[in-house]
Formats: C-alpha cells, structure tokens, sequence
C-alpha cells in the first residue's frame, strides 16, 4: 500500500465537545478502502474542549491530524483541509454525526460505479430529548422539508445536493471549491456549480449517516434562519434558484405580513391573512399527526411548533437576506481559496 492515502476525510468543527468523540471514533473505525485514508479536523479555535478531545485522538491514532481554522468559519476551514488534504478522493464529515463502518467504503464503490463527481447518502437523525426528537421526526418529513432528497433516507438516484459530500480531488479542483464567503449554505452553492457543469450527484442509501439535529427551538430557529439569509447570496450569484422550493417559505411569509400590513389600508387584506394563516394551521397539524403517526404519537403535541420554526425561521431568513443582498447591495465577489497539495 502506497504511502499516500487514497482518500483523505475533512471534518470541519468548532465547539463540539458533546459531538466530535464519537464522530472521530466512528471515522477510525472504518473499514479500510483501497489505499487507506487519513483525517483532517480543521478545528475553529475550539474554547469548550473540543481542541484537548482531538489532541487526545491524535496522539492515540496517527491518521488524525488537527489544522487551526482561525477565521471560524466553514468555508475557510473546508479550503484550509482541502490545501492539505494528500488523497485523490475527499469526504467533507459533520461533526454533529456518526458513520457507519462501511461509510467510506461504500462512498468510493457507488463514485465508481456511477462514475459521479459527488456522493452522498441516507441520513438518519438521532434524539434523546422529547423535543430533540420531534426535532429528528420533523427533519424526515416532506412538510418541514418540500422534499429534499437528503432528508429522505429511502431514495436512491441523482440528486441536486447530497449530505457532507464525496468528492473527486480532480473535480473539486476544477469547479473552485467552496465560497469562502458564505457562511452557510457552502454545500449547496458548490452543488450547484458543479450540477451547472455537467457533473452529476448521486445519493445512495448504502451510505449511512446518523446525525443529531439541533436540539432546541431557538437552536433550530437560529439555524434556518441562517441557511435562509444565506441561499439569498447562492441565488444572486448564480441568478436563479436551483429548486423552486427554496422560495416557498419567504412567500408564505411575505404573504402573512403583507396581509397584516396591508390591512391597515385596504381592511379586507386581513381576512386573507387570516384565511392563509388557518390554511398553514390546517396543513400543519394534518402533518403533525402523519408524522406522529410515522414516528411517536407524544410527539404530535410539539411538531406545530418545529415545523413552523423550520418554515418561518427560513422564510424570515430569506427576507432578511433580500434586503440586506438585494436592497442594500451587502456581499462581493465570491472567495474561493487557492487548493494547492
């Protein structure tokens, strides 16, 4: 076996001392792939001792390797990882997860043969709290979500992104990497690049991921709200969104407040408000209840409320996001990092 791994794995983290041990551990238990694979954790300057669990990890497996993202954020650390990634394949892991033993093994046999550029696969969410786990019931559910693939852990076949992500070196290289000026949604806008190339993304549900949701409202709130505000910047670099999806929320949303404004003027507005809010309202326990169902019924008393974080928070997100992309002109050019070995 060449000295050089075939495969190189980025996990990106910052503050994730409840998380990252049993992500690390998960990655080195993998079943070796052909020509192995070494592990970067590009860590954000950790100051909740995640930073003395990697080191810890380090010195007891040499295939991990600890780099210091100072800018703390995804996007650069996802570059930094990649600069000095060594392998010909790279997998992008969340710290907020595990990886079942085969994870990498079977990224790299459904990349061959499907001969894809990205690959990605069935994600399967992890409570142990009554709301953390309406949290994971919601996360799998078409009304929270609109049918993102990545949520559906049963679907098999090309797709328009695709959880964490393994990748060709070559192709990476070739469409930029990831935007260092987003904040969130980097994923996404590198899909999108490399779709609009040409390249194809392929989900499989031979690849098993299990991953702890948010486990709080406002934590929830906080990050739809984000991911939101940030496919603003995705679709005004790219000129149109990649599923219409994406602007459902921020309509509904508009539509709400539009009506509660307007209404002060034109009195009537209210009534079609009121008439939209008991639509979402209706729609909204009728999936609570399928869910529930699906899932555990103590949790129907909740899921109202997660699915309206997940719908408002990104609506209110987007909104926020036009007015600070398009109205007020906020943003530049997109960063992408030199990749250099």
């Amino acid at each position: 076996m060449s000295d050089v791994p075939a495969i190189s794995v980025i996990v990106p983290c910052r503050n994730e001392r409840a998380h990252i041990e049993a992500c690390v551990r998960s990655i080195l238990a993998q079943q070796p792939p052909p020509g192995g694979f070494e592990l970067l954790v590009v860590d954000g300057m950790s100051d909740d001792g995640t930073r003395e669990i990697l080191a810890r990890l380090a010195r007891e497996d040499a295939r991990v390797r600890l780099i210091d993202n100072v800018q703390q954020v995804k996007g650069p650390a996802l570059n930094l990882g990649l600069g000095q990634a060594s392998g010909r394949y790279v997998a992008v892991l969340d710290a907020h997860s595990r990886y079942a033993p085969d994870y990498v093994a079977e990224c790299l046999a459904v990349m061959e043969e499907t001969q894809a550029a990205s690959v990605g696969g069935a994600v399967y969410t992890e409570g142990d709290t009554w709301l953390s786990r309406a949290i994971c019931a919601a996360h799998h559910a078409r009304f929270a979500v609109g049918g993102g693939t990545w949520h559906d852990p049963t679907y098999e076949g090309p797709t328009d992104t695709a959880s964490g992500g393994f990748f060709r070196r070559s192709v990476l290289e070739a469409v930029g990497a990831w935007d260092e000026e987003l904040v969130r949604n980097q994923d996404d806008e590198l899909s999108l690049r490399l779709t609009r190339a040409g390249h194809t993304i392929y989900q499989s549900p031979r690849i098993k991921t299990w991953y702890r949701p948010r486990g709080s409202l406002p934590k929830l709130w906080n990050q739809y709200k984000q991911y939101g505000y940030w496919k603003v910047r995705v679709i005004q670099k790219h000129k149109l969104p990649s599923t219409i999806r994406q602007l459902v929320p921020a309509t509904f949303v508009l539509a709400l407040a539009g009506s509660a404004l307007g209404g002060v003027v034109f009195p009537p507005l209210w009534a079609g408000g009121l008439g939209l809010a008991g639509l979402y309202m209706s729609a909204s326990v009728a999936a609570s209840i399928s869910t529930a169902a699906k899932t555990e019924w103590a949790l129907l008393p909740i899921l109202p409320a997660v699915f309206a974080c997940y719908h408002f928070a990104y609506g209110y997100g987007f909104l926020r996001g036009v007015l600070d992309f398009a109205v007020k002109g906020k943003g530049g050019a997109p960063t992408f990092t030199a990749v250099t070995r």
